[in-house]
């Protein structure tokens, strides 16, 4: 017979599920997520085209993981300044255009990553198609 769930194990259980429901929340409703979702899935692809070494991944899956979950605190930063007040607050546009900016900051580091990692190779293929 099975030993009982205690009540830590339920908890962390739980846990996952909030954390799993906030992600599908940024799937289903954030734009801004999508998009860097669906730049990293062209990323991974062209990865797999290209056959990036080891090294490359780590970087490309770090960056990727970067960029989506500053896209997450930027979203719950904006819930919670909305929740906080609706009126047009000088410390709540601070607090909404870092988030924001610190998104970007990402998504622009993320880019000098993709021309590091495929820049090479993609030059090499231009190349080859040129001649």
């Amino acid at each position: 017979m099975a030993a009982p769930i205690d009540r830590s194990t339920r908890r962390l259980i739980a846990a996952f599920r909030y954390a799993f429901r906030g992600i599908g929340h940024l799937v289903h409703t954030q734009r801004n997520f999508q998009i860097h979702l669906l730049i990293g899935a062209i990323a991974v692809s062209l990865g797999v085209v290209l056959r990036i070494d080891r090294w490359e991944w780590l970087v490309l899956t770090l960056t990727i993981g970067l960029v989506l979950a500053a896209e997450g605190f930027n979203t719950a930063v904006e819930a919670v300044v909305d929740l906080v007040t609706r009126e047009h607050h000088p410390l709540a546009r601070i607090a909404k255009d870092v988030a924001a900016g610190t998104v970007l900051l990402c998504a622009l580091t993320s880019v000098v990553v993709g021309i590091l990692i495929f820049g090479p190779r993609l030059w090499i293929l231009l190349t080859l198609l040129i001649k």
